[in-house]
């Protein structure tokens, strides 16, 4: 089975760079000299994205950032030199079929001029003028893509303040402010200066309760732990509490969820508790059960108050259609990350119902935060990462 998956891997990314060399070598080179120094850097790229991919999970934590800076970073730029140069096949093919013609109607007429250079040579020259115009504004564009998405990936997230409304929220809570954070992605290339600088940034809004919805880590507490250790000097009226995402069961759940919870943040785990006339639920990530701990939806929203209104916290947007069978008002999420790097946001939305921001799903609110780290590539293009401060009001 991993020797078949293996294969499948080899088998696209060679493709993937098949396209890359002649786009890139072939079509740009006139010396075989140039050429094969091309084909051998390309060759050198498309063995670097299975070295990190493989590197990236046996090397030791202290030593993983090595491989994955230069790994992920050509993999963001791999992604956006192909989106760009599937683009210009577009102006390609209309320069092409737009010079058919203009050769049919030289040909037909038989003016006597001085001699002209051969006609390979005149061919061979707009090959190469036309292939390493497209093959620069490709680089141009991908690196900047890239350049832009690394430094709102590196940098402070957005702090989004968002306003919410719920009938039946009791008129003492109005102005209520949950600070909500996800997909830290604490890991070989992010760790604890980055949760410092959340930790930070929640507790400069002075929020009554915050909420973090999962996908922590990329790790073992045994690697990541002290770099999630700064979530102990989060301070909120109504406390801190937590969710599993889909990377905590990567990363061994058990050991985790004891972890945070002796940061003084409290797990949810199917389960609920009131806070000053609202409910307050939370469930597992829906990948939990592949580990034997799947979100018990029941457990956590049935037998409730149906005149007070609930929050539930869940990794995964995809969890609003179980959450609004069950009258919950307002689910905060996770996971998507925004998309994380445009266009995936496309992708993205063809499985979960709401991408980032407030949206709906039966009749249930959904807001999902884009996240305050990335996974793989460093880059955030069109998706930069955020904490979202929700502020209740009554209806």
């Amino acid at each position: 089975m991993i020797v078949a998956l293996l294969a499948v891997v080899l088998l696209i990314v060679g493709a993937l760079h098949w396209y890359l060399w002649k786009r890139l070598v072939k079509d740009t080179t006139r010396t075989r000299r140039a050429r094969r120094i091309g084909t051998a850097l390309v060759v050198l790229l498309a063995l670097v994205i299975p070295a990190t991919l493989a590197l990236s999970r046996t090397l030791p934590h202290s030593r993983q950032a090595l491989v994955a800076w230069p790994g992920f970073l050509w993999l963001a730029l791999m992604f956006y030199l192909l989106v760009t140069l599937l683009i210009l096949e577009i102006p390609r093919l209309a320069l092409r079929l737009w010079k058919r013609p203009a050769k049919v109607v030289a040909a037909a007429v038989d003016v006597v001029e001085a001699p002209a250079a051969p006609e390979e040579d005149v061919s061979e020259s707009r090959r190469l003028f036309l292939g390493r115009s497209l093959a620069a504004t490709a680089g141009v564009l991908s690196a900047s893509a890239v350049g832009i998405g690394a430094y709102q990936a590196l940098g402070p997230p957005n702090l989004k303040r968002v306003p919410i409304r719920l009938a039946k929220l009791p008129a003492s809570m109005d102005g209520f402010r949950i600070a909500l954070v996800s997909d830290i992605h604490l890991g070989p290339l992010l760790g604890r200066a980055h949760t410092e600088r959340i930790v930070r940034m929640i507790n400069g809004v002075e929020a009554d309760l915050v909420a973090i919805v999962g996908d922590l880590v990329d790790g073992t507490v045994a690697e990541l732990g002290p770099a999630a250790e700064p979530l102990q000097d989060l301070r909120a009226r109504h406390g801190s509490f937590f969710v599993t995402g889909n990377h905590e069961y990567f990363s061994g759940y058990r050991e985790w969820v004891d972890e945070v919870n002796s940061f003084g943040v409290r797990v949810l785990r199917n389960e609920r508790l009131e806070i000053q006339g609202l409910d307050l639920a939370g469930v597992n990530d829906a990948t939990g059960g592949g580990s034997g701990d799947a979100p018990d939806y029941a457990k956590a929203l049935d037998g409730r108050d149906a005149a007070r209104p609930v929050v539930l916290l869940a990794h995964q947007p995809v969890q609003a259609h179980e959450a609004a069978k069950r009258g919950v008002d307002l689910q905060l999420s996770g996971h998507t990350h925004g998309g994380q790097m445009v266009p995936f946001n496309l992708l993205v939305g063809l499985q979960q119902p709401v991408v980032a921001g407030l949206g709906k799903v039966g009749g249930t609110q959904v807001y999902v935060t884009r996240g305050a780290g990335f996974w793989g590539p460093p880059v955030r293009f069109g998706a930069p990462p955020d904490i979202s401060v929700v502020e209740l009001h009554g209806a």
